[in-house]
C-alpha cells in the first residue's frame, strides 16, 4: 500500500543485542552460570524498532533520531537504511547498547552500555514533521523528544501524534491524540491517587489512564497490560474500553510495546479513531509476540514474507517450519470461505484431526472476483481471516492472490492437502505440485447441500417473500 504522506517516528534509537545459549554448569571461580553461546544477534531497538515495524507494510516512514560515529550507530544505519528514511540529529557520545544474555529462552542478565546527548534539529526535521500524516514519539528518556519538542507542539495541533512515554523522558506535548504508557509507566507517571502502588486491577489502570489524559491534555490514553491487552480511557469519560488480545500469545514480549505504538500510530495516520487504532495494535502486538518478538530473525531478513495480517494466531510459514522440525504433520486446506457455514466447519475440524497443525490457504478478494464474478466476495478478506482465526481448529491463515494456491503451497510444503468430498483427490490441480516434496492430496467428508451460493439464494428468496 502506498501512502503519499509519511509516518514520522521521533525518538531514541538503541542497539539491542541478544546472546542466546545454554547454561549447564557453574563457573569454577564463582556461583555464576556459564553460557555456551549458540546465537548472537544485533538489531535496532527503541525508536528504530518502532520505525522498522511501521514500515513493514510498504508505508513511507521517516525516522528522526540521534546517531553518532560509533560502531553501534553504523550497525543501526545499515539495518534501517533499506527500510526507511533517516533524519539524523548529531549525537554527542555513543549510541546506547542493551545486551540480553539468555539461556534456554530465559534471561540471565541485561547489560546497558553507552549513551550521549542529542544535538539540535535542522530545517529538514521541521519540514518532515510539517508533511507527516501522523507522528509517533518513541521516548526512551534519552533526549531526542526533548530536542524536537517545540516542533512537536506545533505538529500536535495539525496532525495526530501518538506519544509512547518514559518515566525519565518529557511528558507528552498537549493535544496528542493518544498516549500509550505500559502499566508500570502509568503507575510511575500518574498524579497521586488513593490507589495503592501494587493495585493491578482494571479499575486502577483505568483510573490512572484517565488521570494521565487530563494531566497531559491528551485526547486519550491507552495503558498497555501485556497479555491482558490494553485499556483505553479519556480524561472526561467514566467508560474505559478494555481491548483483550484475540488469542493467547506465548513468546518473547521484547518489542511488543514498540509494535503496539507503531501499529496504532499508522492507524491514526490512516484516519482511524483511537478506539480502532488500539484494537488493531493489540491484535498485531499479540501476533508479533507469538512470532518471537524483536528477537525473531525473520523480522530483519529482507527475504522473509511480509508480516502476518492482524488476527493471525501464528505466522503460517514459521508454524509449518517448526512443526516439520519436530517431526509433526503439516495439514493445509484452501478455499474462499466467503460465508462460513456448517460444511466449512466440519471440513476444517476433520482436517485438523489428521495432523499437528492446520493452515488455511485463503483466496484473496481479487482472486475470488476472478473466480466467482464481480458480486463476490460477500465478506471482505480481513473479516474472513478474523472469522477463520477464531476457530479452535485453525492454527494459521495464509492469503494467496493468484488464481490457484500452488505458489503458496510450494512455500508452505504441507504434508497433506485436504479438500472436501465434492472434489476428487486424483483430479485436484494441486496434486502435481504436492508430489514435488512428497505431499499427499486427500478428500474429506463434506456436508451435502451446504454452500455459500445456496445460502445467498435462500437469503434472496427470503427477502423477496412478502411477510404475512
Amino acid at each position: 500500500m502506498n501512502h503519499p504522506q509519511p509516518l514520522v517516528v521521533v525518538g531514541d534509537t538503541l542497539l539491542d543485542q541478544d546472546i542466546d545459549g545454554e547454561a549447564t554448569r557453574l563457573a569454577p571461580d564463582a556461583p555464576a552460570p556459564v553460557v555456551d553461546v549458540r546465537h548472537h544477534r544485533a538489531h535496532p531497538g527503541g525508536a528504530g524498532l518502532a520505525a522498522a515495524l511501521a514500515a513493514r507494510d510498504g508505508r513511507t516512514v521517516i525516522l528522526i533520531t540521534a546517531l553518532g560515529d560509533d560502531h553501534a550507530s553504523d550497525t543501526v544505519r545499515q539495518a534501517l537504511t533499506p527500510r526507511l528514511t533517516l533524519l539524523e540529529l548529531p549525537l554527542d557520545g555513543t549510541l546506547p547498547v542493551k545486551t540480553r544474555v539468555r539461556a534456554g529462552d530465559r534471561p540471565l542478565v541485561r547489560i546497558d552500555d553507552g549513551g550521549g546527548t542529542p544535538g539540535p534539529p535542522d530545517d529538514a526535521v521541521r519540514q518532515a514533521l510539517a508533511d507527516a500524516c501522523a507522528v509517533l514519539v518513541a521516548d526512551y528518556g534519552r533526549g531526542t523528544a526533548h530536542a524536537v519538542r517545540t516542533h512537536l507542539q506545533a505538529t500536535a495541533r495539525r496532525a495526530p501524534v501518538l506519544w509512547d512515554p518514559h518515566p525519565k523522558g518529557d511528558p507528552p506535548v498537549p493535544e496528542v491524540r493518544l498516549a500509550t504508557p505500559n502499566a508500570a509507566e502509568a503507575r510511575a507517571l500518574a498524579p497521586s491517587t488513593p490507589l495503592t502502588p501494587d493495585d493491578d486491577s482494571l479499575r486502577a489502570h483505568a483510573l490512572r489512564g484517565a488521570l494521565l489524559a487530563r494531566h497531559w491534555a491528551a485526547a486519550a490514553v491507552a495503558v498497555t497490560l501485556g497479555e491482558r491487552g490494553a485499556i483505553l480511557t479519556r480524561g472526561g469519560s467514566d467508560s474505559p474500553m478494555l481491548v483483550p488480545p484475540p488469542h493467547p500469545a506465548p513468546g518473547d514480549p521484547c518489542g511488543a510495546g514498540d509494535c503496539f505504538a507503531a501499529v496504532a500510530a499508522a492507524a491514526l495516520g490512516d484516519g482511524a479513531l483511537p478506539e480502532e487504532a488500539v484494537q488493531r495494535a493489540v491484535a498485531e502486538a499479540a501476533a508479533f509476540v507469538a512470532a518471537g518478538g524483536a528477537g525473531n530473525p525473520r523480522l530483519w531478513d529482507p527475504q522473509s514474507p511480509p508480516a502476518p495480517t492482524p488476527h493471525h494466531p501464528h505466522d503460517p510459514f514459521a508454524l509449518a517450519h517448526s512443526v516439520r522440525a519436530r517431526g509433526g504433520t503439516v495439514v493445509a486446506t484452501g478455499g474462499c470461505f466467503d460465508l462460513l457455514h456448517a460444511g466449512h466447519v466440519g471440513l476444517l475440524e476433520s482436517a485438523r484431526r489428521i495432523g499437528d497443525c492446520l493452515i488455511v490457504c485463503l483466496n484473496s478478494d481479487d482472486s475470488i472476483r476472478r473466480l466467482k464474478g464481480p458480486g463476490r466476495p460477500l465478506t471482505p478478506e480481513a473479516d474472513r481471516i478474523r472469522v477463520l482465526s477464531g476457530l479452535g481448529c485453525v492454527d494459521a491463515v495464509a492469503v494467496f492472490r493468484e488464481d490457484t494456491p500452488e505458489p503458496l503451497l510450494r512455500r508452505l510444503r504441507p504434508h497433506i492437502w485436504a479438500k472436501g468430498g465434492d472434489y476428487s483427490a486424483d483430479t485436484l490441480p494441486e496434486a502435481v505440485a504436492l508430489g514435488e516434496w512428497g505431499g499427499q492430496a486427500v478428500t474429506l467428508p463434506y456436508l451435502a447441500g451446504r454452500s455459500t451460493t445456496e445460502l445467498t439464494r435462500r437469503a434472496a428468496r427470503s427477502h423477496r417473500t412478502p411477510r404475512p
